[in-house]
């Protein structure tokens, strides 16, 4: 229940709020509401109806950032979203704040707080997203017009799964699976049929559509393995080596050589990259002729193989209980509608490391998952003399027809 101070300092009821909270937000909401718990209404006049006679009231102390459409004639919010709590503004200071129609005081505040990056207007464009380092939403935006070349391609025509920071890597991040948000035009949008519903999702073709990406906050960009013509028939396979908490990074990189490995015994090429993160992905490029069943079962074989051959050193459960010293090899990247990190996407983490695609012969002790950065990346891509993964792009393989018995039988 949320709402603002009227001129003689009463709080005035604005509505509720429902939407917009991740599980692990909402739990933290819940804990610091029953810290402030009282027995009264803060509201003046007191809602009415059931709601006013059930409702478990708080202390009138922390604001909150609600995004919403427009306000209803009787002083209500409409279509409501939590955006996260805000340390930066006192509770009495909040007030409903009333729009000012003149057109050149509207254009004027934009001109004073407002810049362009690939023709996409940044708001607040000194707001930082990575306080460790003081990165800020231009800067990031910057940094994709940097790399568009690079991260476009690896992106353009897949359904994405976005990671979205209002305030921040400091403040509670939540993934955005389907758009029922708006979003500026220069992204599009992609009905897909889900199990029990038609699920709406993003597609960034350009890099007008990354900025706009990093003008709705968001971090992290994630994948599907399918474009949206051949949506239920990928056209690669993902294998994210996830180490526990004691895994020596030598060790993570053996697994990726060994995955690689059991790949070419059935004569698949495979790619190697940084999550960014703590582990490492191994991609696997095919023609998109196989379901999502098909490909599914396959991954779950090379994993099965490496489990088998070592079970002390890796695994395929994902209770973190009882694998702080294993590798998992997370096959559940290639079920339908999940998702891995993109290819020189940023990630919600400190230092701002970005997944960055490697030769396999760049591998070593010295390049860790999140190895390289916002700041660092731009300087290996302008030394490159080729694209690490320039096989990639013109690899035409598949799935052997007896894949998953070859496997089986090592």
């Amino acid at each position: 229940l949320v709402g603002a101070h009227d001129a003689d300092g009463n709080l005035v009821f604005a509505g509720k709020v429902g939407t917009g909270f991740t599980h692990q937000s909402a739990l933290d909401l819940r804990r610091r509401l029953d810290a402030i718990a009282r027995p009264t209404s803060p509201f003046t006049p007191r809602p009415t109806g059931p709601l006013g006679r059930k409702a478990h009231w708080v202390d009138p102390s922390l604001v909150a950032e609600v995004a919403f459409t427009e306000w209803t004639a009787d002083g209500k919010i409409r279509h409501p979203s939590f955006q996260g709590l805000r340390a930066d503004k006192r509770a009495r200071d909040v007030v409903r704040e009333i729009a000012k129609p003149t057109a050149a005081v509207v254009r004027s505040a934009r001109a004073a707080t407002d810049v362009e990056v690939a023709g996409i207007r940044l708001s607040h464009p000194d707001r930082v997203l990575y306080p460790d380092v003081g990165i800020t939403k231009l800067e990031l935006a910057r940094f994709y017009e940097s790399i568009a070349d690079w991260i476009v391609p690896h992106v353009a025509g897949r359904a994405l799964t976005l990671v979205r920071c209002p305030k921040g890597i400091g403040d509670a991040c939540f993934y955005m699976k389907h758009s029922h948000l708006w979003a500026p035009p220069a992204l599009r949008r992609i009905r897909i049929r889900e199990k029990t519903k038609i699920g709406e999702y993003l597609i960034a073709d350009s890099l007008p559509a990354i900025v706009a990406l990093v003008q709705m906050d968001v971090l992290e960009l994630h994948t599907w393995n399918s474009k949206e013509d051949r949506v239920d028939q990928p056209d690669r396979v993902v294998f994210d080596l996830d180490p526990g908490p004691e895994v020596p990074w030598p060790r993570v990189i053996e697994a990726a050589r060994l995955v690689r490995a059991v790949l070419e015994t059935i004569g698949l090429t495979s790619f190697v990259k940084t999550t960014g993160g703590v582990g490492l992905h191994v991609v696997v490029p095919l023609l998109p002729e196989r379901d999502w069943k098909e490909c599914f079962e396959f991954s779950r074989a090379v994993a099965e193989v490496l489990e088998r051959r070592d079970p002390k050193s890796y695994t395929t459960a994902f209770r973190k209980r009882g694998r702080e010293r294993k590798i998992l090899i997370d096959y559940l990247r290639n079920n339908r509608t999940n998702t891995s990190v993109a290819a020189y996407s940023t990630r919600a983490r400190p230092r701002a490391p970005v997944s960055v695609p490697l030769g396999w012969d760049e591998l070593s002790t010295r390049v860790r998952s999140d190895h390289y950065t916002v700041r660092s990346l731009p300087k290996r891509l302008a030394s490159l003399r080729a694209d690490p993964w320039k096989a990639y792009w013109k690899s035409r393989q598949r799935i052997p027809a007896n894949a998953v018995d070859a496997l089986d039988r090592i």
